[in-house]
């Protein structure tokens, strides 16, 4: 178990009136404020050996113990869950990943990943580059992201795969629906990319982050100052078209993250597609590309606010 000691001192005299869950946030940042929460809920944090509440305001000579568990170790098995297979060979395994399900088991998530179904699917053939929670997995989409996604069945190939990643040398193309219209038909947006340094559990627009780039094309204008667009990766990072278009206001219908708080549709998450994946194979090195149509969700609100 892990000990942390903060004293409300002469140094830290801004903290003195300030909610003791917002402090913790920003002076753990490693930790999310849900997490910090929890803490608190669970009699972990002590001001004088007792235990406060989140709203707990902090006041000058406060000496705050916090003890952080040992995290549990998660067992991954495997899961009859069906996939929508693109694409399988002996070295990698493409499918398309519906709205929900979220790529590896974590906290709070596990079970119903999209690993948990690669190990019901594909045996013992999966690499294991990535250890136990993310056996295959070389690339990332949201939950609440549909769409294309390579998996590796071997090391060597998830090695070259991971390269060709790391180097850019994929092609992705999403489609999106953003609000308002573009003053231009197309656009590059080149800004870096770090974690949130309140909240941790987003990304955002930062100088000292890390190198990121999507091009964007829109393809229709839209109902109600919406557009529908298309955007290529030429890197990827976290939420990274979520957070790019939020920052030149335009952030995807139904992103609760970074967009409006008020939904005009009934979506879950943003309305963000990968619906192309294209890559030299890692073994043959033969170029191979594949398309996904949106799913049915996306089709009904497209064609709702279809001009």
């Amino acid at each position: 178990m892990e000990e942390f000691l903060l004293i409300i001192n002469e140094s830290k005299t801004e903290y003195i009136g300030v909610r003791i869950d917002k402090v913790l946030t920003k002076e753990l940042s490693d930790y999310s404020r849900a997490y910090i929460q929890k803490l608190l809920d669970d009699r972990h944090i002590t001001i004088g050996d007792k235990p406060v509440k989140s709203n707990y305001k902090l006041r000058a000579g406060d000496c705050i113990n916090v003890l952080i568990p040992e995290p549990e170790e998660l067992e991954v098995l495997p899961e009859n869950i069906p996939l929508d297979v693109v694409y399988e060979d002996k070295d990698i395994i493409i499918v398309n990943k519906p709205k929900g399900m979220v790529v590896h088991p974590a906290p709070g998530h596990t079970s119903g990943t999209l690993v948990n179904a690669l190990m019901y699917h594909c045996k013992d053939s999966l690499s294991s580059i990535n250890g136990i929670l993310r056996p295959g997995i070389v690339h990332r989409i949201d939950m609440d992201t549909t769409g294309l996604l390579v998996a590796c069945k071997n090391d060597l190939a998830h090695r070259v795969m991971s390269d060709k990643f790391k180097i850019h040398d994929i092609t992705r193309v999403y489609t999106a629906i953003c609000y308002n219209r573009f003053p231009e038909p197309e656009g590059t947006i080149d800004k870096p990319i770090a974690r949130h340094k309140i909240d941790r559990k987003k990304m955002s627009i930062d100088p000292n982050g890390r190198n990121a780039v999507t091009h964007y094309k829109v393809i229709e204008e839209l109902k109600n100052n919406f557009s529908l667009i298309e955007c290529r990766l030429e890197t990827g990072r976290t939420h990274q078209i979520r957070v790019h278009m939020a920052s030149i206001n335009h952030p995807l219908l139904g992103d609760e993250v970074y967009g409006p708080k008020n939904k005009p549709f009934k979506t879950e998450g943003q309305t963000l597609h990968a619906g192309v994946l294209g890559f030299n194979h890692p073994i043959t090195n033969e170029y191979i590309e594949f398309k996904s149509e949106l799913p049915e969700y996306f089709k009904n609100i497209l064609n709702g606010l279809r001009i």
